[in-house]
């Protein structure tokens, strides 16, 4: 069994009309947001074992913070095309890792982040048939346990949501 877990960026500071995208940091509450998702996975002791990560600076930022918090020791691994890419660029990431990888956390962006999670747990026809969706709002972090003991057997449609929580829902927990 593998677990994923898939975190959408905190919020972002949207105030510098000047700024391109790429290089837009967090907001207050994103700095508010992203510890305290990492001090929920220390508590649920769900640690990952590898992150992997959008090097754009809100998603950056997010993914440090969230190490940080939940005590994760490793390097952050920064792909451009967690960025740039789409939906399958994150699933080759999964399907890449080495077995002993347990439990890997993908940090990105929507709608990249939602389609992923979707596509994962009912797969990509179904998807584009009924235009399902995953919504995964600023700082949202989705847990997906997989039955698979080789990454490279992931496939869509094969996972099973865990959990799924949100900032305002641990704010709520506090």
């Amino acid at each position: 069994m593998k677990t994923a877990l898939f975190l959408r960026h905190a919020k972002s500071d949207r105030s510098d009309a000047s700024q391109i995208d790429f290089d837009r940091p967090l907001a207050k509450r994103g700095f508010i947001d992203a510890p305290r998702v990492g001090t929920v996975l220390g508590r649920f002791q769900t640690v990952p074992h590898k992150i992997i990560s959008s090097p754009a600076l809100r998603a950056k930022q997010t993914a440090e913070l969230v190490a940080k918090a939940c005590g994760y020791k490793e390097n952050i691994d920064w792909r451009d095309t967690f960025y740039s890419g789409g939906s399958e660029d994150l699933i080759n990431a999964l399907r890449r890792l080495p077995d002993t990888v347990e439990r890997a956390m993908l940090v990105g962006h929507n709608p990249i982040m939602e389609e992923t999670v979707t596509t994962l747990l009912v797969g990509a026809k179904i998807q584009e048939q009924a235009n399902v969706i995953i919504q995964m709002p600023t700082a949202a972090v989705v847990c997906l346990d997989l039955d698979i003991t080789d990454w490279a057997a992931l496939q869509p449609g094969q996972a099973i949501l865990r959990w799924f929580l949100i900032p305002r829902l641990i704010k709520a927990l506090e």
